[in-house]
């Protein structure tokens, strides 16, 4: 019995090979833990605003939730880019070629270093004039304060969410859904107990909720990819691939990674857009009375977003099932998996 008990939770751990067995069954075995992590991340955010709403003040919180739509724009890009450069990876996994996989680890692994620097140099560049597009200025007072400092500090750890992102959809790319879903369980319960400590504890106010969530997310990083190298170690780039990375390589993650990257931004710009004129509410002649709008509004995008994560997480699953199999050379597999 003890026997069997073991089998299964190491089954459990494997990945899936979305080459083989029935399609709908294969991809609903994947797909499961991926939408679980999705809801897992939304709670992330959720219970980091609920704990922010208990601790902070008014004006404090809606500068925390002006930022969110500000934030998205470049984390919202690093998490497309990252599921765009691992549908290359899954294409390798389907043709079993162990080679190709290890260089593309390598090839994002520099091109994730690359869009950290982009990005991380872009964002806190643009964080004054992004903060006055959605009406939030010096005039602002406090909600201008705490939402820069919020913002600037989420800009300043754009890498540990990118890389976070990278190895959580690169283990998603060999079939294992199971594992980012245990690590974003850990790295959620890690960000609620730091937020309390950094914020009741230690009073570090706004700048203690932003800590809280890119040092949560650097640890679950690094413990991601310690465990990743460790459970398959035929991932890890040996020297001869990392000498072996040619401009096609780079052109094809690339290909395949910023349009989907723009395309997950596209969507945060259209917050934006509404939430310069939710500010709009809050203020007379010019002047930051209230915070209400701002922060109905900033629960009510927290709802929306859960509500459609479900599809979203069926989404990416499909990325990984189609990529594997077009890899694989089985084009019916993908016409059934769409259907």
């Amino acid at each position: 019995m003890n026997h069997q008990s073991s089998f299964s939770l190491r089954s459990f751990f494997q990945p899936v090979d979305l080459t083989q067995g029935t399609c709908w069954k294969t991809l609903l075995v994947f797909a499961f833990p991926i939408i679980v992590s999705y809801l897992l991340q939304q709670v992330y955010s959720i219970s980091d605003a609920a704990i922010v709403g208990q601790t902070l003040t008014a004006s404090e919180v809606a500068g925390v939730n002006d930022t969110t739509s500000l934030a998205m724009i470049f984390l919202q890009f690093a998490f497309g880019a990252s599921a765009g450069f691992c549908t290359v990876t899954s294409c390798f996994v389907g043709a079993r070629d162990s080679a190709g996989v290890r260089r593309s680890m390598a090839t994002q692994i520099i091109l994730s270093a690359a869009l950290t620097a982009v990005l991380t140099a872009l964002a806190l560049a643009l964080l004054d004039p992004m903060l006055a597009w959605i009406n939030v200025t010096p005039a602002s007072g406090e909600v201008y304060r705490a939402a820069y400092t919020y913002c600037a500090i989420l800009f300043g750890g754009i890498g540990a969410q990118l890389f976070y992102n990278f190895i959580c959809s690169f283990l998603r790319s060999l079939g294992d859904s199971v594992t980012p879903l245990l690590f974003l369980l850990f790295s959620t319960v890690l960000n609620v107990g730091l937020d309390l400590l950094f914020i009741i504890v230690f009073h570090w106010g706004v700048a203690g909720a932003a800590i809280a969530t890119v040092s949560a997310q650097l640890i679950s990083t690094v413990g991601c990819f310690i465990y990743a190298f460790a459970h398959y170690p035929d991932i890890r780039p040996l020297r001869s691939d990392w000498r072996r990375i040619t401009w096609w390589d780079i052109r094809r993650h690339v290909t395949q990674g910023i349009p989907l990257g723009l395309q997950f931004s596209v969507l945060a710009v259209g917050i934006i857009v509404m939430q310069s004129v939710v500010v709009q509410f809050d203020m007379l002649e010019g002047v930051m009375v209230s915070s209400a709008a701002q922060n109905g509004f900033g629960a009510a995008n927290k709802l929306s977003n859960l509500v459609a994560t479900p599809m979203n997480g069926l989404g990416a699953a499909m990325t990984s099932f189609t990529a594997q199999n077009l890899g694989a050379g089985k084009p019916d597999r993908i016409k059934k998996g769409t259907l």
